[in-house]
């Protein structure tokens, strides 16, 4: 095979192994540089460009000893992204040498910073890793386009994956941990905004056996980040409604709901920032503060969905029940201004089914006095 060169992230050693499926035995990895051009980062964005620039060098690796197989698995990769294959030259120790490497598409993004891979990887680096799993898991059953059309909520998924392997452990009193599980065979049989994961495991029983092997179908998302507004001086708060889907596959009468303010947590984005951008997209609320209810899953036998949830302090006039909502999104939704009074009668008639926004209105019923004193 024809030696190959990398200029970007799969400059990144974890990145590379995981797309290719295997560890470096057996490849050579060298510093080489491509003439007249110079890696820039994507302004607002996690990913670099390679702009033409005369005189200057863009530098990256330069692979040798690689496979057909793992060939094949890096254009499918880099095809998620429409990079296509190319032959070009690049200079190694002040030689010229012929070699194959990823042409990027033309994108319109506009160059920001110089790109250095030391500065990308404590952010991105390993998000991108985990986002190369799911990608690569798609290879026998999606196209790399069909890939590409949902590499952003696979990136979602993936920062959600990273976030909570550096979230300290909150283990059950018996102790047992995700060491205690043995996944033989992972598989995805459906992804697009969101997507389910098929696993065959076994697990750690309480008795200390082994359990026999089980298939088990996860839903799979991202974090979200869920706010209930409220004015602690006018003592209201603000609820959105919004049609659903859940209680319409139900079969439910009434599939608009009540709910808090929420959405996902984009990757690299903090929950607070989530929360507080959830805030001004769905309703035009600047939150003068936020407050933690609850980090925690919802449901978690069946999801990875895992919510981070706030009171956010904020001014609730009449005139705060408004239409919201982004466009690009096929959001539709209609803020409604309740009286804390008003608001819990509710829920004890059984008029709010939502079960994050029972969590944060009885916080909210507990928390109330000291909020109104602060005030």
């Amino acid at each position: 095979m024809p030696d190959l060169f990398f200029f970007g992230t799969l400059c990144h050693v974890p990145l590379l192994e995981t797309v290719i499926g295997h560890d470096l035995s057996g490849i050579s990895l060298s510093e080489a540089a491509f003439p007249d051009h110079q890696i820039h980062w994507a302004t607002g964005h996690a990913f670099p460009l390679l702009v033409k620039a005369e005189g200057q060098q863009a530098v990256g690796l330069l692979a040798r000893g690689l496979s057909d197989a793992d060939v094949a698995r890096l254009v499918y990769y880099e095809e998620v992204f429409n990079f296509d294959l190319i032959w070009t030259e690049v200079v190694e120790d002040g030689v010229s040498r012929r070699v194959q490497m990823f042409w990027p598409p033309e994108s319109g993004h506009a160059p920001g910073a110089v790109f250095r891979l030391e500065d990308w990887a404590p952010k991105w680096g390993d998000i991108n890793t985990r986002a190369a799993v799911e990608v690569m898991r798609h290879q026998p059953c999606k196209t790399a386009a069909e890939v590409g059309a949902i590499y952003g909520m696979i990136h979602v998924r993936a920062a959600a994956f990273v976030a909570a392997q550096r979230e300290t452990p909150v283990l059950g009193p018996s102790g047992m941990r995700r060491a205690h599980v043995e996944s033989r065979d992972i598989s995805i049989p459906y992804a697009n905004f969101f997507a389910m994961e098929e696993r065959h495991l076994r697990f750690r029983r309480f008795d200390g056996s082994l359990s026999a092997e089980v298939d088990r179908a996860i839903f799979m998302s991202g974090d979200a980040a869920l706010v209930l507004p409220y004015d602690p001086v006018r003592d209201r708060v603000l609820l959105v409604e919004q049609v659903r889907m859940g209680p319409l596959a139900r079969g439910d009468h009434g599939p608009w709901q009540l709910e808090p303010i929420a959405g996902r947590v984009d990757p690299g984005e903090a929950p607070e920032e989530a929360a507080r951008r959830e805030a001004q997209e769905e309703a035009g609320l600047t939150l003068t503060d936020l407050q933690e209810i609850h980090q925690g899953y919802p449901s978690p036998g069946a999801s990875s969905e895992f919510f981070y949830t706030y009171l956010g302090l904020a001014d609730l006039p009449d005139e705060a029940a408004r239409l919201g909502g982004v466009d690009g999104e096929h959001e539709d939704i209609k803020g409604h201004v309740f009286g804390f009074a008003t608001v819990m009668a509710m829920l004890d008639r059984g008029d709010i089914r939502v079960g994050p926004l029972a969590l944060a209105l009885h916080w909210l019923a507990r928390n109330r006095e000291s909020l109104r004193r602060g005030a």
